[in-house]
């Protein structure tokens, strides 16, 4: 089971085909057809959506999704993580991250932060651009920038480092 959260909460069970499952407590059947490795059409209830892949953060625990041309930021937590939080602990605090990687190869189109600055969770750091998309690569957490390993105009192959955090 999974707890998705975005501009409303979603518990979701999927059977051992994504495609079918449970969705707050009421039966799902999708059919899905892939476009391309990042975008699907998808038919629910006789409804259509045109979903793409945009960004997925390093834990793998907070995504960007554009559905029928709305981006839409979701966070998962899976029965660990909620299990921690039933226990008073989050995983989000035992695992703090110290480096920002490039989630795909791109093109560094901006750098918005300098070596010693604060910064807040949700803030924007850097922007890269892959297939043609300019993405926002945002702070996972609270923390101070000890290097910026990139400039504007740097190609970066996936998982490079671009930004190390104290």
């Amino acid at each position: 089971m999974y707890k998705i959260t975005g501009k409303n909460t979603f518990e979701v069970a999927p059977d051992t085909n994504p495609a079918e499952g449970l969705l707050d407590g009421t039966y799902y059947n999708l059919d899905i057809e892939k476009i391309d490795s990042r975008t699907w059409h998808i038919l629910k209830d006789h409804k259509s959506y045109y979903v793409q892949w945009v960004e997925r953060s390093e834990n793998g625990k907070t995504f960007t999704l554009k559905i029928n041309g709305q981006l839409l930021e979701l966070n998962a937590k899976d029965h660990y993580d909620l299990l921690l939080e039933q226990m008073g602990m989050s995983a989000a605090n035992s695992a703090k991250a110290t480096k920002l990687k490039a989630p795909m190869p791109g093109k560094v189109l901006d750098v918005m932060v300098q070596p010693g600055q604060t910064v807040a969770k949700g803030e924007g750091l850097l922007i890269l651009e892959a297939m043609k998309m300019e993405n926002m690569l945002k702070a996972e957490q609270d923390g101070t920038v000890k290097s910026v390993n990139v400039s504007v105009g740097d190609a970066v192959e996936k998982n490079n480092v671009l930004i190390d955090f104290e």
